[in-house]
């Protein structure tokens, strides 16, 4: 475990009970923990099931817990049983928010769903997770976030034109989940402050994927069209994809038609933007073939980093493809202080930067706790 350090975060004396697993609520609670909330991650008697999402992992712990579990607390509880359930709820007497992805009515079972708790504890931020809410035609099932992105029309438009819906490469809805549901709690802590009243938070990956879905669901409503997979095409705007350079491929994200201009000028071709075929971003879209041609052949006299870079000090968005590797090598990353390291961890830092109060590395993902004394 690493030494404490004074907690002086923008959410210090803030006490989360986070009964939460795997990823959404974790990552949520590791939200509110990188910002100074006193988190106590309660778990099973078997632990979080991504403690052996592995290999790799540090010591018996998978990679996959440690990247989203630090700054807590650990305990062992089984709340299946009376005296786990009276621990909690003396836990809960203390505490200010509540984080749980429990299955919709389990909680309920053990009489500690929202209406029992609120009426003990009626300042508590209860926040649920789950993957489709509590009620409606797919209330109470299963979530997981490959299922939510082949559902809600994520797979559908991402991968090859012509190929196969692929599903993004990360846990996106997850993740989002996370971050919502951590907005969520802020917003009931300030809601608080004028009511003193706690409120319960239903957060879904369901939702969270469908509010993904910009500009595809925005496209569909006003065009009637069903998006389409574009491969990493934009749908709206050209130039705005990956085209290939004489060391490896490059993203342009040219947005305007004075970055167009820019990017004319820095490839040293002002006769493509004079060109009346890419004027204007629509006629870009139109021509997006002969524009894709054009560009190749100016770009494959180029080094794909070295013309990001130059391109960039030009004012047009670019950037060389970099694998995962290479991003957590760059400067910039190290300068943002975006990798994390103490002992034998490393994490990837917490994007949200504070002036007063930056997030801190307190502790170290907890060891999974022997079951608790009641």
């Amino acid at each position: 475990m690493s030494p404490k350090l004074p907690n002086a975060g923008a959410l210090a004396g803030c006490k989360v009970i986070d009964l939460s697993r795997v990823l959404g609520g974790p990552y949520c609670t590791q939200i509110l923990a990188d910002h100074g909330a006193d988190v106590l991650k309660i778990e099973p008697p078997g632990g979080d099931e991504t403690r052996g999402w592995g290999p790799p992992f540090l010591g018996e712990t998978a990679s996959y817990f440690i990247g989203v579990n630090r700054n807590k607390d650990g305990m062992t509880l089984d709340l299946s049983r009376p005296e786990g359930q009276e621990t909690l709820r003396r836990l809960l007497a203390g505490a200010d928010v509540l984080v749980e992805n429990f299955k919709p009515g389990t909680l309920e079972k053990w009489g500690l769903g929202y209406d029992t708790l609120s009426q003990a504890f009626p300042r508590l931020v209860h926040c649920r997770v789950s993957g489709f809410g509590a009620d409606g035609p797919l209330g109470g099932l299963p979530g997981y976030d490959a299922c939510a992105q082949a559902m809600c029309g994520l797979m559908s438009v991402n991968g090859e034109a012509g190929g196969e819906a692929t599903r993004v490469g990360l846990p996106v809805v997850d993740m989002v989940t996370g971050l919502n549901a951590a907005v969520a709690v802020l917003l009931a802590l300030n809601e608080r402050h004028r009511s003193g009243l706690g409120q319960f938070l239903d957060i879904t990956l369901y939702d969270c994927a469908l509010s993904l879905l910009h500009p595809h669901a925005a496209n569909y409503f006003y065009s009637g069209k069903t998006p389409a997979r574009t491969g990493n095409a934009h749908p709206n705007i050209a130039p705005y994809e990956t085209l290939p350079t004489a060391s490896g491929p490059i993203f342009l994200a040219v947005g305007n038609n004075r970055q167009f201009a820019l990017l004319a000028q820095a490839l040293e071709a002002p006769a493509l933007a004079a060109d009346p075929r890419f004027a204007f971003n629509a006629d870009r879209l139109r021509n997006r073939d002969a524009l894709r041609a054009e560009l190749s052949a100016l770009l494959a006299r180029h080094e794909a980093a070295a013309l990001a870079d130059r391109l960039l000090r030009h004012g047009v968005p670019a950037a060389a493809v970099q694998t995962v590797d290479q991003a957590l090598a760059h400067p910039h990353t190290r300068h943002r202080g975006m990798v994390l390291e103490q002992g034998e961890y490393r994490g990837v830092g917490s994007p949200i930067k504070l002036s007063r109060t930056p997030a801190t590395l307190r502790k170290l993902p907890p060891e999974l706790a022997p079951p608790a004394e009641t």
